[in-house]
């Protein structure tokens, strides 16, 4: 599986690589407020900004990292999608945020920011296309949105909307993962060395973003997995801007499949399974329909917390973006990531451990129906269920923000077509 563009435990992954090639010295760089563009002008352009394609960084720990968005791109062992833009004449803007841990209306402010400089340097008076990956398209959505409905913005200028596996209707987190994420967090988050990256995977979690992104965000372990305020707060503030951008071609892929196949991951079956130095029999099952025990989670000496569940579908075995499975460059996966922490606290973790499960649903990315509904996660998505004006999902349920040929080329297609 290649490198995802989007990692989305990014640098604070245990064991996750310390760093990736250099990537090439962008022919400008813009300073805007609360991240930075790097623009990467066509060949054929001269060094002139003609068609500008704005391209934004999604949700991840920390700031953007340009080496790693670039092999996200371009080094992906798969298809080159800044060249095969550039060969067409597009001039390429890599928008990256100072935090990708902020709410998406603040990291929006940085989106138009970007779309208003980029009007300014261009040369000519060719369209804009601007979209994003993961949570980048969300972003890129609300602030085109906000440019139509608010009088003291100028016009966007902007032909064609793009999202890459986007949570259009929200991303799964694993109610079970987040449970443990904040257990240990809670128990061990002063132990050296582990306890920063347990904090660390707790605060993420628990961020704006993640708030705002997650169908179901759990606060603490012994909480209850529900939406979040700042996600009900987000989507009527969307919804206020009229959901979308009017004056644009919304085009989005996913991938995730589009014929209703899951990805093999049975509901209610054991994921992760740990005993040892500070756990006693601690284990996390995958989601299942109705009322569900996903979890039991016990330190050593203390007493069992079971974590449950109510009304949700059977969602990771649903088809669509899977988080990152494990890989040499130590990414760990969802469930992966829970057997890796526990391993870490001095565990034995079973080897028949699940590690992957789906994170954005495919009708969540193509903006198909609610991923709450077990029946809709399933069926076969036809274009009359789409917000998008055009979408392509992918031919497997492969890794999230995997770039491929079939994904990429569609939308390069589009992007000529469209013009």
């Amino acid at each position: 599986m290649s490198a995802p563009v989007v990692d989305i435990w990014g640098r604070v992954a245990p064991e996750a690589r310390a760093s990736f090639p250099e990537a090439p010295e962008p022919h400008d760089e813009w300073s805007l407020a609360g991240g930075t563009a790097w623009i990467y002008y066509s060949p054929l352009n001269r060094r002139q900004l003609i068609r500008p394609v704005i391209l934004s960084d999604g949700f991840s720990g920390g700031s953007s990292d340009l080496n790693q968005l670039w092999h996200g791109l371009e080094e992906n062992g798969d298809y080159r999608f800044i060249s095969e833009l550039h060969a067409t004449g597009r001039d390429v803007i890599v928008l990256g945020y100072n935090d990708r841990t902020a709410s998406i209306t603040e990291n929006a402010d940085t989106a138009i920011d970007c779309i208003r400089q980029a009007l300014s340097e261009r040369v000519g008076r060719s369209k804009l296309v601007v979209g994003g990956f993961s949570m980048g398209g969300l972003i890129t959505r609300y602030a085109l949105a906000r440019m139509e409905r608010d009088p003291g913005l100028p016009d966007h200028e902007t032909s064609l909307y793009l999202s890459y596996d986007t949570p259009h209707e929200g991303a799964w987190l694993p109610v079970s993962l987040q449970a443990f994420t904040h257990f240990a967090a809670e128990n061990w988050g002063e132990v050296p060395l582990v306890g920063e990256k347990l904090r660390q995977f707790s605060t993420l979690l628990n961020s704006p973003a993640a708030r705002q992104m997650a169908r179901w965000h759990l606060e603490k372990v012994t909480g209850t997995a529900k939406e979040a305020p700042e996600r009900v707060e987000f989507l009527r503030a969307l919804e206020e801007l009229g959901g979308w951008p009017r004056a644009v071609r919304k085009i989005g892929v996913a991938n995730g499949v589009e014929t209703g196949n899951g990805n093999g991951i049975k509901p209610d079956a054991t994921a992760v399974r740990a005993d040892g130095e500070t756990l006693t029999d601690t284990w996390l099952k995958t989601q299942a329909t109705g009322d569900q025990q996903v979890a039991r989670l016990q330190k050593k000496g203390g007493e069992a917390i079971p974590v449950t569940t109510s009304g949700l579908p059977d969602i990771d075995g649903a088809p669509g973006g899977l988080f990152t499975a494990p890989s040499p460059q130590g990414d760990p996966g969802s469930f992966g990531l829970v057997a890796l922490l526990a391993r870490l606290l001095g565990n034995e973790v079973d080897p028949d451990a699940i590690t992957t499960s789906c994170f954005i649903p495919s009708i969540s990315a193509v903006a198909a129906g609610d991923i709450s509904d077990p029946k809709a996660l399933h069926q076969p998505i036809t274009p009359d269920l789409s917000a998008l004006d055009a979408f392509l999902c992918a031919n497997r349920n492969e890794g999230h923000t995997t770039m491929t040929e079939e994904l990429g080329a569609w939308i390069v297609n589009e992007i000529v077509s469209g013009s």
